[in-house]
């Protein structure tokens, strides 16, 4: 597939390359000197022509040529021409011509001058020029040719113009350098007209020559009388100066004594105001530094009052919330010691509540005798506490005379009877529930302490009881449990 492939790339890319080559050969750029015309298949008219441009001219279909647009110098020695008043004369002229650029004429010369040297051009065009030149010498009298030469000109270029843009050309200059006859018609013209001239310049020479006779004398006579006019008017002149001068030296003078009693005026009303603002300029002065000395006092004891105020503000904010948040600490660790105490007195209530409900479910859920239990249990606390009440008695010595017979109350001696009245001085245990805030059941109020211990024995045996007895129960109801399982379950 490759083989095959690059015979067929390198075939494309030639052809690329042959029509590039020919695109760029074929795009014409027409200079400014010159015209390009395109013939064959344009698409309208038989060529068409540019001028300062480009165009693609088409292979095969369309082919292309140049134009020359440089002017050319035509030398025209016309000689025997027949003027309107049947006089042959020479008029020897340079034409000068190129071809024209106009749209429409350059068509023209597309159509006719094509291919045409220079050479052929030129003799086209002196052809056409000559008809035209005898045509119009033959329109014109002699006269007429030789004294307007202008209308002359412009009637030749006229005609000649006209008849070169049929062919695509353009006058661009005429230039006659002489006319001349054969019969010296010219030449007598001329001689008439120069001795026209030398008589009319003898004429107005003799006019001028009296004229300045006549006038010399007018100037004579002119002169006195402007002279005498001219003495008196220098009198009157003289005089009148005189009085203008003695006029304005008064006028000077007065003046002079207004501008000095104004001059005086302005001078003392100058040194008022000089002295008004000299003392206004004192009084700013004296304001300023007023109010710089102001500004240096309060710099030196208003300033450093106002930071010393404003450090004693902040450092009495400094110390209020130092102590504020001293203050917001001890409350915060209070609040902490005081939530701690909380859940400790709650724990302590909560397992006391516990340990009591425990109580209460071992006395068969009977308050009586739960309260045996619990005073039963704190029996040798409060033993303890009415020791301690006799504990501090200081006896340094006891004394006791007894002969050894008993006084009759149950044969005791004196020294029994002391030791057990001194026992007797313990508090009861009712008083000493009085003491505490507190009232002692009604149960076991006037019951001794070995009253109570026997009391909680027997509530501590009837509640074993009980539970040897529930046990026996539960043993027999998980029996009659199993004995009811059905067996094919």
């Amino acid at each position: 597939m490759s083989v095959f492939a690059l015979p067929v790339f390198a075939l494309a890319a030639l052809f690329v390359f042959v029509v590039l080559v020919t695109f760029f050969r074929r795009y014409k750029r027409c200079p400014s000197d010159r015209i390009l015309v395109v013939y064959g298949k344009v698409g309208g008219g038989s060529a068409r022509c540019i001028h300062g441009g480009a165009a693609f001219i088409w292979p095969v279909f369309q082919d292309y040529q140049f134009l020359d647009l440089t002017p050319t110098s035509i030398e025209v020695m016309l000689s025997n021409a027949l003027s309107r008043q049947n006089i042959r004369v020479d008029v020897p002229s340079r034409f000068t011509v190129g071809i024209s650029t106009e749209p429409g004429i350059m068509n023209n010369a597309a159509e006719r001058l094509l291919g045409l040297t220079q050479q052929h051009i030129h003799d086209l065009a002196k052809d056409i020029i000559f008809g035209q030149l005898r045509l119009v010498v033959a329109t014109m009298d002699i006269e007429e040719i030789n004294s307007n030469r202008d209308k002359f000109l412009a009637n030749v270029a006229s005609n000649v113009e006209a008849e070169l843009k049929k062919i695509g050309l353009k006058l661009i200059n005429v230039n006659v350098t002489d006319i001349k006859d054969e019969s010296g018609y010219i030449e007598a013209l001329g001689k008439e007209a120069a001795a026209k001239a030398i008589n009319d310049a003898k004429k107005s020479v003799a006019e001028k020559d009296r004229d300045g006779a006549i006038g010399e004398a007018n100037a004579h006579q002119d002169q006195r009388v402007q002279v005498a006019d001219a003495n008196a008017r220098a009198v009157e002149g003289e005089n009148t100066a005189k009085i203008k001068v003695a006029q304005s030296d008064a006028s000077r003078n007065e003046k002079e004594a207004e501008a000095l009693k104004i001059s005086t005026a302005a001078e003392k009303v100058q040194s008022a105001k000089a002295l008004e603002e000299a003392y206004a300029a004192e009084q700013i002065a004296e304001n300023a530094r007023a109010t710089r000395d102001k500004a240096a006092q309060t710099a030196d004891i208003v300033v450093p009052a106002q930071i010393d105020k404003q450090r004693v503000e902040i450092a009495a904010e400094a110390e209020a919330e130092m102590i504020r948040r001293k203050a917001k600490g001890e409350a915060d660790a209070i609040l902490f010691k005081k939530q701690a105490e909380a859940q400790g007195m709650l724990e302590i209530l909560t397992k006391q509540a516990e340990g009591l409900r425990q109580i209460v479910n071992a006395a068969g859920n009977d308050s009586k005798d739960a309260v045996l239990l619990l005073i039963a249990d704190k029996l040798p606390e409060l033993v303890k506490l009415q020791t301690e009440a006799i504990k501090n008695i200081k006896i340094d010595k006891i004394t006791v005379w007894d002969g050894g017979n008993g006084n009759g109350d149950g044969d005791k001696t004196s020294t029994a009877n002391f030791i057990s009245g001194l026992y007797k001085s313990v508090p009861p245990l009712q008083e000493m529930f009085n003491m505490a805030g507190m009232d002692l059941p009604e149960y076991l109020k006037g019951k001794s302490q070995e009253d109570i211990k026997q009391l909680a024995d027997e509530v501590k045996k009837k509640t074993e009881a009980k539970k040897t007895i529930q046990s026996p129960k539960k043993q027999n109801e998980g029996k009659e449990e199993k004995g009811n399982v059905n067996p094919k379950d």
